[in-house]
């Protein structure tokens, strides 16, 4: 069964826009491997490189609310699957790029205001990591010395669908 989690990118901002996730100009492009090198380019954000082995080394992404918003584009889960990051943890989604996500076989979590806050006092480990059990809709964040654990819910189509690996993929287990 495939792996949800590895090392944390913690992105302290709400309203993180699709053409932050992955510029506009390069919608062009044939491949989803041809995305990789422009995961978040255009991301503004104090002490932040898009460039860095932090954001490259990434398997989850913790933000705050209403996260990918803007155009709706699969392009956004599919700079982040390419990159290796198959887990957005977030206060909120925009409806699109929630379902986008789900649909590609990737995990967003919905959680709350303080549950968001607690994973951002992980932020100042180097070593801060995040395991996801979509199973049984759990997730443990470990750094620091620390660690901590809480629950989740997804719906269980949305469920389905990540754990057949996309929504191609469960359609073609069921048609």
């Amino acid at each position: 069964m495939k792996k949800f989690g590895g090392p944390a990118l913690f992105l302290d901002r709400s309203d993180i826009n699709t053409d932050e996730i992955i510029p506009a100009k390069y919608l062009t492009e044939i491949t989803k491997e041809d995305l990789k090198p422009y995961l978040l380019e255009d991301l503004k954000l104090p002490g932040f490189d898009a460039k860095s082995e932090k954001t490259y080394g990434a398997g989850v992404v913790v933000t705050r609310a209403n996260f990918g918003c803007g155009s709706s584009r699969e392009h956004a889960p599919w700079v982040f699957e390419v990159n290796g990051i198959n887990v957005v943890l977030a206060q909120s989604f925009a409806r699109i790029f929630r379902q986008n996500m789900f649909n590609c076989g990737m995990v967003a979590i919905e959680l709350s205001a303080e549950q968001i806050d607690r994973l951002f006092g992980f932020a100042g480990a180097a070593d801060a990591t995040v395991d996801v059990d979509v199973e049984n809709g759990t997730l443990t964040i470990k750094g620091g010395g620390r660690q901590e654990s809480m629950q989740f819910e997804i719906s269980p189509f949305d469920k389905a669908l990540v754990l057949a690996g996309g929504w191609v993929d469960y359609a073609d287990s069921k048609y």
